[in-house]
């Protein structure tokens, strides 16, 4: 079975959506990175033989802090690319106004690379060269190895907070709850939340949701 329909209306509806950059690895970094920090603070308290209010406050604590703070650092690490990006569209856009034949010379090769020749690479220059976004577009993929996709800092931020606060929290339930054998119960919920992150990511992959 496809995964989407080749109707020509389907298609052009397809294309014609903006694209964005999906946010799965801020997802899962923010998951896996929530669920081992706040078990680690839970097993050094238990290790510390200290009371169950501590185990809960030091993890509250933990999953706020800690999320805010890989929020803020995926949120700069993310506007870092994205202004990389504009800088280096920018320097494109001056060269094709300043050097636009040295522009497609380096456009034709980037085409030729891609098994274009003859009439049909002069051609394809002369289409993509007609529309400077696109020129531009072509040239940041292809001559820099960018993402044809701008990245969203605020939404990698917050896709990572919530990630990590709600991973974060699931081996405090246990204590919140005041469960009989609370940390057998906690290990076994961190390490379900591992086995369901990784089966989420299988939806992304070829693997097998259980690998």
């Amino acid at each position: 079975m496809l995964e989407h329909s080749h109707n020509p209306d389907e298609i052009a509806a397809r294309f014609a959506k903006s694209r964005e950059r999906s946010n799965l690895r801020d997802v899962i970094y923010g998951a896996i990175d929530g669920a081992v920090t706040t078990f680690a603070i839970v097993a050094g308290v238990i290790g510390a033989e200290l009371s169950v209010k501590v185990i809960i406050a030091l993890g509250i604590a933990n999953v706020l802090a800690d999320g805010f703070s890989m929020a803020a650092g995926n949120y700069s690490g993310t506007k870092a690319e994205l202004d990389d990006a504009r800088r280096l569209r920018e320097i494109e856009d001056r060269h094709i106004r300043l050097a636009p034949d040295g522009e497609r010379a380096e456009l034709r090769e980037i085409l030729s690379q891609k098994g274009l020749e003859g009439d049909v690479l002069d051609a394809a220059v002369e289409a993509i060269a007609a529309d400077r976004k696109n020129w531009i577009d072509m040239m940041l993929v292809d001559e820099y190895g960018l993402s044809p996709v701008d990245p969203h800092p605020m939404r990698a931020a917050r896709a990572t907070f919530f990630a990590f606060l709600v991973a974060g929290l699931i081996p405090l339930l246990p204590f919140v709850f005041a469960i009989d054998r609370a940390f057998e119960w906690s290990i076994a919920a961190t390490g379900l939340t591992f086995f369901a992150v990784g089966a989420m990511k299988s939806v992304w992959s070829l693997a097998s949701w259980w690998r």
